[in-house]
């Protein structure tokens, strides 16, 4: 193990994590606990909402998207943001584990800083009450479900915009290896691009439509 606080597995090698302590949990088992605990969420969502009467399998899958990414930004991104020693706990505390972890494939987390911290603490805080909100209106067709669902998606999108550009800006050099630089880095916030692009877009259809059926009656009325 480790000397305390003296030597990390992060890029630069000079960054300085005074009190820090060594990975407790291997990598298999923080990714195994967080693949499970999401796919319980996930079907759990996914077997209530088809106790909804005339929900499609589309908005079904987008209440488990929405459920998945609500709690994932409250709970995991909450801890990070309110908990800015994590490097140093003591004890496997899983959260604090996650993240000691994922600063291999970011070490801004690690060293806090600042302009992550910020787009974390506005997900968390925001975005995550909100992708919960989602889900009760997808299930009780609120009207404004597809303009919620918008909205978020594009603050997810300008959020993980915001956090690769000033990864770039700042060299784009915080990852221990080219595998945790691909595997976290990329691969993990992959997802926060693609999904939220797909809504963005099947929501524009909607709301097109439906703006186009109350053009037409309208001009039905005229």
């Amino acid at each position: 193990m480790a000397t305390q606080g003296e030597n990390h597995p992060y890029v630069p090698r000079d960054l300085k994590l005074p009190g820090y302590v060594p990975v407790f949990l291997s990598q298999s088992t923080i990714l195994s606990v967080y693949g499970i605990a999401s796919l319980l969420v996930i079907s759990f969502m996914w077997i209530l909402s088809g106790r909804f009467r005339k929900i499609s399998k589309v908005d079904r899958l987008l209440m488990c998207w929405w459920i998945f990414t609500g709690l994932t930004h409250i709970i995991l991104e909450g801890y990070f943001v309110f908990s800015p020693e994590f490097y140093k706990k003591k004890t496997p505390h899983y959260l604090a584990e996650v993240w000691k972890e994922y600063s291999k494939g970011d070490s801004r987390y690690a060293g806090r800083d600042s302009g992550v911290v910020a787009v974390e603490g506005i997900t968390a805080v925001l975005e995550g009450p909100a992708c919960l909100l989602a889900v009760y209106a997808i299930a009780t067709k609120k009207s404004y479900n597809h303009i919620l669902q918008v909205a978020i998606s594009l603050g997810q999108l300008y959020g993980t915009a915001v956090y690769f550009l000033t990864s770039l800006l700042d060299g784009d050099d915080f990852a221990a290896s080219t595998y945790y630089y691909y595997a976290y880095y990329v691969f993990a916030n992959g997802w926060w691009v693609l999904i939220p692009t797909i809504i963005v877009i099947h929501c524009w259809k909607k709301i097109c439509a439906a703006c186009q059926v109350l053009e037409q009656k309208k001009a039905k009325t005229r």
